[in-house]
């Protein structure tokens, strides 16, 4: 199951795109790097740790074994 990129913090609203720093928590909760900061890494929705949203490299390779298949 693939990261949701959700594009928008939801504390307040600003862009974020895949090369912007994002962070989530498990349920992927998605801030900005200020509201984060802001939140002392904490998710106001779950009390969750935010950590860093990892950026995309590319076409995942597993994906591309997968169409192959097909």
């Amino acid at each position: 199951m693939a990261l949701e990129m959700r594009k928008n913090c939801e504390a307040c609203e600003q862009n974020i795109s895949i090369e912007t720093n994002a962070y989530i928590c498990t349920h992927e909760c998605t801030f900005c790097e200020p509201c984060t900061k802001t939140r002392n890494n904490i998710c106001p929705n779950c009390g969750g740790e935010l950590v860093r949203r990892p950026k995309p490299s590319g076409t995942c390779p597993t994906n591309k074994i997968e169409l192959e298949a097909l």
